[in-house]
């Protein structure tokens, strides 16, 4: 990536010049779903029910949520990175501190709402800066699995005792999955750009003396070179996600999953994975099976598998990470999630 020239400070302030981009992406971010309703519904006159128009507007709609959801992560990020070196980062996550570092990595995945592609540039972001790629992958797992408003929808459909079930499996999931993918050292499997994306092209310390104007010019760089690289994969991954959108072969999950059936946690995984939605959107589905006697530890692995290993998100991920290491990131979090399931057969 091309360097970036870092400018003096001037007089002008950059201050309001954020303040009202920042305004302008939360209004696009809000007027989103209204604006698609409207095109689509309204101004196609397609009807609602359909599954051809849900298709259209999953696509619409998701494609430029994502895009502003990714523009803003990657200017945040690439902003916060600019106060902290590779050294700095390193010495605080790494090494001897790793299993500390999974568990920061998962908390911080479980207090942001991000979905499996919009965690990709963060990623990105933690392993540019020299955290480790275990840490790093603990924080990708948590990020989509263990959804705030999810936990708020399983508390208030099945109460609190399922909701805190799933924090805590997801939780101890991902930093699990973290630890034994970052023992592995696998970084030889990560795409070599990744590990070249430093800010702005250069080798960030505070005692730089960078300005306020500069971080935000690092942060527009790495906007624009993030998404320059991973916007096919993206495209691809959400056109996926809308031929497939609220498909759930409900008889089908039924017969092979349903209550009594040996198989029922596998199945529900292997269902899971080609399906893309967050865990807000499938818990009704997870109700409505619920209702038909499917047993929870069964739904919650359906749930997980829909959130962490979705086909969209391989795909993007493969932007990043090559294929030996999405296998096996798959295989470890898969057989994770196995065990979730059969531990909550078991005990509820």
């Amino acid at each position: 990536m091309k360097a970036l020239a870092l400018r003096p400070g001037t007089m002008r302030s950059p201050w309001p010049g954020l303040a009202a981009a920042a305004a302008a992406w939360l209004m696009a971010l809000l007027a989103l779903r209204p604006f698609w309703d409207w095109a689509v519904y309204e101004a196609l006159d397609l009807p609602s029910g359909s599954r051809p128009a849900a298709a259209l507007h999953f696509f619409l709609y998701d494609t430029l949520k994502i895009l502003l959801l990714l523009a803003g992560i990657i200017f945040a990020v690439a902003v916060l990175r600019s106060f902290f070196s590779l050294e700095r980062t390193r010495a605080l996550l790494g090494g001897r501190r790793e299993g500390w570092g999974n568990v920061a990595a998962a908390s911080l995945g479980v207090v942001t709402p991000f979905c499996s592609c919009s965690a990709v540039p963060a990623f990105i972001g933690f392993v540019g800066a020299g955290v480790p790629l275990g840490v790093t992958l603990s924080f990708l797992i948590a990020s989509p699995m263990v959804n705030e408003v999810a936990v708020i929808l399983l508390y208030g459909l099945f109460g609190w005792k399922i909701a805190f079930l799933y924090v805590a499996s997801g939780f101890a999931l991902a930093v699990g999955a973290g630890l034994v993918l970052g023992r592995m050292r696998l970084e030889r499997w990560v795409e070599p750009f990744v590990y070249e994306m430093k800010v702005g092209g250069v080798a960030l310390d505070p005692s730089h003396g960078l300005t306020w104007e500069d971080r935000f010019a690092i942060g527009r760089s790495e906007v624009r070179a993030i998404l320059v690289r991973i916007w096919p994969y993206l495209l691809a991954g959400i056109a996926l996600g809308a031929l497939i959108h609220g498909w759930v072969p409900e008889s089908f999950f039924l017969r092979w999953a349903g209550p009594g059936q040996p198989f029922a946690v596998p199945v529900a995984v292997l269902l899971g994975i080609p399906l893309y939605s967050n865990a807000a959107g499938i818990l009704p589905v997870i109700e409505a099976l619920h209702a038909k006697g499917v047993a929870m530890g069964t739904l919650l692995a359906f749930m997980m598998a829909v959130v962490a290993l979705s086909l969209p998100e391989m795909i993007l991920l493969r932007r990043v990470l090559k294929p030996r290491l999405i296998a096996l990131y798959t295989a470890i979090v898969g057989l994770g999630i196995l065990l979730t399931g059969f531990l909550f057969n078991a005990i509820l």
